[in-house]
């Protein structure tokens, strides 16, 4: 398990080194001039170079990386060109209600996606199963602002059972999970059907089904542990996903989680807050997809991690 771990973690290093490599470089070779942004429109050229000089923009591309490197490596992410602030603080200041809305999220998905699929797979072939896969089709296709619209359209505007946007308390969160619950349960539908679909084929579920067991036995005893071992793959890229931030959705509630500050770093070619963004996103799926694989041995004792 240590050496497996150990391997891990180098990989991971690796990972994370190409993806701030590659951040880098496309940052670099934007046409977009972040000098401008901190210097304004109306800056004589002296003072548009001098900025420049001053944050070592200048300087070629490799020797600019090698820098953000040696201070990445003691754990600085930079200073913000516009705002002024360490990186660090303002990802941290967000991460709270990132998270927040990632767990949410991620059970408002599994709820939904699984209860679908497993439903879809005891039905297959017949008009349920069709109706459940239609409807997963549905919200995977859906906009993310579609959904959030409507959703506070409904439940805010119209019922007004929870706020209209905001953060702080329980009954802000409610919409924006559902709205990520929606959005996502299509894909863990479909997964879900497809593994229990060719699970329930198996031998071992006929000889649990003749030995008389009940149904639901059978199914959450005995099928669901094994067929829910790619789902669990599946968390591990969702939880990068959501903490590299979901721009529409928190714009549409005025969620102020990670994909808001990258969002503003972006218009503003913020290259700092970009790069510490990207590489907390990285990081997060790094960690998500070494959890999942942690944990699977858990669930089927037959995996070995070598």
């Amino acid at each position: 398990m240590m050496v497996y771990v150990l391997r891990r973690l180098i990989q991971s290093a690796l990972i994370l080194l190409g993806v701030s490599f590659i951040t880098f470089v496309l940052l670099y070779v934007l046409p977009a001039d972040p000098v401008r942004q901190i210097a304004g429109r109306a800056a004589t050229a002296e003072t548009v170079e001098n900025i420049r000089q001053q944050l070592g923009l200048d300087q070629p591309l490799l020797v600019q990386y090698g820098r953000y490197l040696a201070a990445l490596a003691q754990g600085d992410l930079g200073r913000s060109y516009l705002q002024k602030t360490e990186v660090t603080e303002l990802i941290l200041s967000r991460l709270p209600a990132t998270l927040q809305l990632m767990a949410a999220g991620i059970v408002a998905e599994l709820i939904l996606g699984l209860s679908m699929g497993i439903a879809a797979a005891l039905m297959r072939g017949r008009l349920g199963d069709q109706l459940l896969m239609m409807a997963s089709f549905v919200t995977v296709s859906a906009p993310q602002f579609v959904v959030s619209l409507l959703l506070l359209y409904v439940f805010a505007v119209k019922l007004g059972w929870f706020p209209i946007g905001g953060y702080g308390t329980a009954a802000h969160l409610v919409l924006p999970a559902i709205t990520l619950g929606i959005l996502g349960s299509g894909w863990y539908s479909r997964m879900m059907r497809s593994s229990m679909t060719e699970v329930l084929r198996a031998d071992y579920i006929r000889t649990a089904r003749a030995k008389g067991l009940s149904r639901a036995r059978v199914v959450f005893g005995h099928a669901l542990p094994n067929a829910i071992l790619p789902v669990i793959a599946m968390i591990g890229i969702d939880i990068g996903i959501f903490m590299g931030g979901i721009v529409v959705v928190e714009s549409v509630f005025g969620w102020p989680g990670i994909g808001q500050l990258a969002w503003q770093a972006i218009q503003r070619v913020d290259i700092p807050i970009i790069m510490g963004v990207t590489l907390v996103s990285a990081l997060a799926i790094v960690i998500g997809n070494l959890l999942a694989d942690l944990v699977a041995p858990l669930i089927d004792p037959r995996i070995r991690l070598r």
